[in-house]
């Protein structure tokens, strides 16, 4: 599978952690690096199993950005797979997804259901994806009632993430590890 990702990558995002240089700020995770935006709301998804960060979720103003990487070939990309079971996966639970010709490449668009409470909703959520140099970032953008002017700042934070492949062998498609900042101690 050929990689996907936007002509202007390297230049604007998402990035390889060997593309950004050491002056800009970025909040290590581990794998994924964020810059530090105002407004912005960062919470660790757990595995109650293993006890393991397994996604950043990113919040501003009720919108939410999931951001997960994974490992990935020199030569091979994942999104193209990836979206297509995304797709057929969504459709199966009741949702409603169609790929479209995104700033990135293609991207899902549509609604997935999800509980709130006792209720279950559609809500509205766009899947983005783009594939780097040995891993692949995936995004995941939902609200309840979608903002573009939200939407945007959102997108800005996944195209400004840096990826940390790391020089351990994993098969393609292993999520990268993610782990929470350390504490400067003063």
């Amino acid at each position: 599978m050929d990689k996907i990702a936007p002509a202007d990558r390297a230049q604007n995002g998402p990035f390889d952690v060997a593309e950004i240089g050491t002056l800009t700020p970025y909040l290590d995770f581990g794998s994924i690096r964020l810059a530090p935006r105002q407004g912005m709301q960062i919470r660790a998804d757990m595995d109650d199993a293993t006890k393991k960060v397994v996604a950043l979720t990113i919040e501003i103003q009720e919108h939410r950005l999931q951001l997960q990487a994974f490992a990935a070939t020199k030569s091979e990309g994942l999104w193209s797979q990836t979206i297509e079971a995304l797709e057929k996966g969504i459709a199966s639970q009741g949702g409603s997804m169609s790929i479209v010709d995104g700033a990135l490449g293609p991207e899902l668009r549509g609604t997935v259901l999800a509980k709130s409470g006792d209720n279950q909703v559609s809500r509205p959520t766009r899947f983005l994806g783009v594939d780097g140099p040995r891993w692949f970032l995936r995004g995941v953008i939902s609200s309840n009632q979608f903002d573009e002017a939200v939407f945007d700042q959102l997108f800005a934070i996944f195209r400004s993430t840096a990826v940390s492949r790391g020089d351990i062998a994993m098969p393609p498609g292993e999520l990268l590890p993610l782990r929470l900042p350390v504490a400067v101690e003063k």
